[in-house]
């Protein structure tokens, strides 16, 4: 008996959907709310061909992180927190602090990442995003569509 295969057999995997490149710009959206649909984009939750187990998501460029906006008094209450691994290693930051220091677009990143999947999966689609504080950003060449999210 000879065995043959297919095309009916094939199961399709994440390399046979193309990905896009994405913009959007974060100036005066809320933090929350646009990590969110940051997330849908890079899981690939709003194209017709989304699967759980695979990265079918676009690649997501995001400008002017550093100007977004976080309502009531989050900026002063909440805070992140690392630690070094030695005593007395612990070392809070307060949101306002990270928005005024060097790398504010740390905060939309973390918030994307902790909505994303906790396993290999979420890793890759978190490396799908692309995050700087300013207005200019270096992925040009690929020519990133710019889109616009719900703000309510």
């Amino acid at each position: 008996m000879t065995r043959q295969t297919t095309l009916a057999h094939r199961t399709e995997t994440q390399d046979d959907f193309p990905r896009q490149w994405v913009h959007v710009d974060a100036n005066g959206q809320v933090l929350g709310r646009i990590a969110a649909q940051i997330a849908v984009i890079l899981q690939g939750k709003d194209k017709p061909h989304y699967t759980p187990h695979c990265d079918v998501g676009d690649f997501v460029v995001v400008t002017n992180a550093e100007k977004v906006v976080v309502t009531g008094t989050k900026l002063d209450d909440k805070f992140h927190e690392r630690f070094s691994g030695h005593p007395s290693g612990r070392k809070f930051t307060t949101w306002r602090e990270i928005l005024d220091g060097k790398h504010p677009e740390k905060l939309l990143s973390e918030a994307v990442r902790r909505m994303l999947p906790k396993n290999k999966l979420g890793v890759a689609q978190h490396k799908k995003l692309k995050v700087y504080a300013g207005d200019e950003h270096p992925h040009a060449a690929q020519a990133p569509v710019t889109r616009e999210l719900q703000t309510a």
